[in-house]
């Protein structure tokens, strides 16, 4: 069975960028459009994996992280954190936060599915 996981990003092209590469791998993804969306998917599935944007309408994915992390179902669920700012303070928020794993944007298909794989340990 091949893992779930979980995109949330306001960008319908980045989106589908993740959701091609993701399924290219063998992975079945859904996809949210900001955290408040991203959050009533998780509530209502239970993801192996989310992968989540910082900077979005309604609830950005800081946010979203600590609501994820305050809700016993989402106990060990991995999250990468995917964003364009690679400053170190914003990279200690997000960890603070319960953030996994951090990619900067833009990335490569294949380095996306390298991360998830070494996150997932598969």
């Amino acid at each position: 069975m091949s893992a779930s996981i979980l995109t949330v990003d306001d960008s319908a092209s980045l989106r589908m960028a993740i959701r091609i590469a993701l399924t290219g791998a063998g992975y079945t993804v859904t996809e949210a459009c900001d955290g408040a969306d991203g959050l009533a998917k998780a509530a209502a599935t239970r993801f192996d994996l989310i992968v989540t944007d910082l900077n979005m309408p309604n609830m950005d994915g800081l946010s979203m992280i600590r609501a994820l992390r305050e809700q016993p179902a989402q106990t060990g669920v991995p999250i990468i954190f995917l964003s364009t700012e690679s400053d170190a303070e914003v990279k200690a928020q997000a960890k603070a936060a319960g953030a996994t794993g951090w990619l900067v944007k833009p990335f490569e298909p294949e380095q996306l599915i390298r991360v998830v794989q070494k996150v997932l340990g598969r």
